[in-house]
């Protein structure tokens, strides 16, 4: 039977609820969201089952509100210019959910550049900070178009460290290291399997196994039964609604 919150609920905000699921209970950590749905996520998980996380006007500023997406703050907590955001970083009391313009089975993230190091067809953003987002704090990806551009058997070059690099490299990378989880428009994904490749965690409404599968370039570890992303509660459609992004820009990121 088809749930009322099922039938209302678009795609991104099946997405939405499934990156902030990515910051639940996370205590007075700073998330940091790259990408109009993981900052939805992040603001509604501050709202509902994470009130101690840490959110930032997105330039130096701790807010203590959360006001709509693109509208400004009127609580400031504290500063936070790029030296000691750093510093979160390197002590792990942050946790980044980044894009990827490739990912691996696992987790190898390339935001660098499409084709060979010595002449690539693309340029991209560069390394920017994935190495040691990937080395020293919890790590998460949202992805908005999964297909099998994206999902690739292997990255062009690694920006953020996967789990089979992380082995390659030894104690000093594996310590701190940790993906929790991928998110796309298909589903949910993370890597806990024996030897850290991706696994299908749950399917979004109306998607099949089959559409991930297809849009996927290298094989999922599947569960024998795979279970649908969780319905948002009433009220967690009021907040992404009214509260978090009244303007409907998550619809811009997340074709339905």
């Amino acid at each position: 039977m088809t749930s009322t919150t099922e039938a209302t609920a678009t795609r991104a905000e099946y997405c939405v609820i499934a990156c902030a699921e990515a910051w639940r209970d996370a205590g007075e950590v700073l998330a940091s969201p790259m990408g109009m749905v993981p900052a939805i996520a992040a603001r509604l998980a501050k709202l509902t089952f994470s009130p101690d996380l840490l959110l930032t006007d997105g330039e130096a500023l701790l807010i203590g509100d959360v006001p709509a997406l693109g509208a400004a703050s009127t609580v400031t907590e504290g500063w936070l210019p790029y030296r000691r955001h750093l510093t979160m970083v390197m002590g792990g009391r942050r946790h980044v959910m980044m894009g990827a313009s490739q990912i691996d089975r696992f987790g190898n993230q390339n935001i660098s550049c499409i084709g060979d190091w010595e002449r690539p067809k693309r340029q991209l953003l560069g390394v920017r900070g994935a190495p040691v987002n990937t080395l020293n704090n919890p790590v998460s990806y949202w992805i908005p178009r999964h297909s099998t551009r994206v999902f690739v058997a292997k990255v062009d070059m690694i920006s953020g460290v996967g789990h089979d690099s992380a082995a390659a490299a030894g104690p000093s990378a594996t310590r701190f290291h940790d993906l929790r989880r991928v998110v796309s428009d298909l589903g949910v994904f993370d890597f806990a399997t024996h030897g850290h490749a991706m696994r299908l965690v749950s399917l979004h409404p109306g998607v099949t196994l089959d559409q991930v599968r297809e849009a996927t370039g290298f094989e999922l570890a599947i569960p024998a039964d795979v279970p649908v992303t969780r319905d948002p509660t009433p009220e967690e459609l009021r907040l992404i609604r009214d509260v978090v992004d009244p303007s409907g820009l998550r619809d811009r990121e997340v074709r339905a």
